[in-house]
């Protein structure tokens, strides 16, 4: 899979201030080598008073609670960790911030058994191209257990301590997977669903030219549920997107290039053999 939809550097959005990027006032991403976490908050918001999207590899939890601190103070502990899904690189430090926050995590119905222990994810595709998928293999893909901690999103959309942001269930890339939205600045928050570096590759996974793509292909078990959820979310119209691979874009130039990938996601998202079966499928349909 090579590169999929270029966008203009003069899309890419938010203020660096140390580790953290900000995108606005209240949410800020801090960049973990080739994967993000999230704050949602004011920097005054005090304790209790924000919220962790994700948590980011193993061994970064010391990284995440020293940013988490320079943000909202030293003592201030989130209100709860939002799980988009629970992928190894989403879910390294989940354990130990968690326990160090006394933090409850929230996560999809559909995600909560890759979250208490009892399944695993299907096994990755490392034939799709790039050096990452290449490794895939030897990546974790075992569930962590959170115990008590572990608590399903509420149905109505709600997230705890964020009355503007709502989730949407976006599958595909797992079965529980989620993306946040806020319709008053049209911020979406995409998780895995979109993101805006060739994740397959390991030089662009570290680099990150700003691309359009879809979910990281050898770790994407759904593609039909995939192309839905990117088709669903291009229909938002975002204007500012913010990813958890590659970095946060905006404007009418990521617009154009997210309209792309939902019109042509088969031919440049999907790995060739997903979608040859898939219009095999659907040709047999037609029959």
């Amino acid at each position: 899979m090579g590169a999929q939809i270029p966008v203009a550097r003069t899309a890419l959005t938010g203020q660096r201030t140390g580790a953290l990027t900000a995108i606005g006032a209240d949410i800020a991403c801090l960049g973990l080598g080739i994967v993000n976490v999230v704050f949602l908050g004011r920097p005054d918001a005090g304790d209790r008073g924000w919220i962790l999207l994700d948590a980011g590899l193993p061994g970064t939890a010391s990284r995440i609670a020293a940013a988490a601190a320079a943000r909202f103070g030293p003592h201030a502990r989130p209100a709860a960790i939002v799980m988009t899904h629970g992928h190894f690189d989403h879910v390294g430090a989940l354990q130990e911030l968690a326990d160090r926050w006394d933090a409850p995590v929230y996560a999809h119905p559909d995600e909560l058994p890759y979250l208490d222990g009892t399944r695993s994810y299907p096994p990755p595709d490392p034939g799709v191209g790039g050096m990452m998928a290449r490794l895939s293999p030897l990546y974790p893909r075992r569930p962590v257990d959170l115990g008590a901690r572990l608590r399903p999103l509420a149905q109505d959309g709600g997230i705890p301590r964020l009355a503007d942001w709502e989730w949407i269930h976006s599958p595909g890339h797992t079965p529980g997977h989620v993306a946040l939205w806020r319709a008053r600045d049209r911020t979406l928050l995409s998780g895995d669903a979109i993101i805006t570096t060739r994740q397959e590759g390991a030089y662009a996974a570290l680099v990150q030219p700003p691309e359009l793509h879809g979910p990281p292909a050898y770790f994407t078990s759904d593609w039909p549920a995939a192309a839905a959820s990117v088709r669903r979310l291009a229909r938002l119209r975002p204007e500012t997107l913010v990813p958890l691979h590659g970095r946060p874009l905006g404007g009418p130039q990521m617009r154009e290039a997210l309209d792309r990938l939902a019109r042509e996601f088969e031919q440049v998202a999907m790995p060739p053999e997903a979608a040859q079966s898939l219009a095999g499928a659907s040709r047999g349909h037609l029959r």
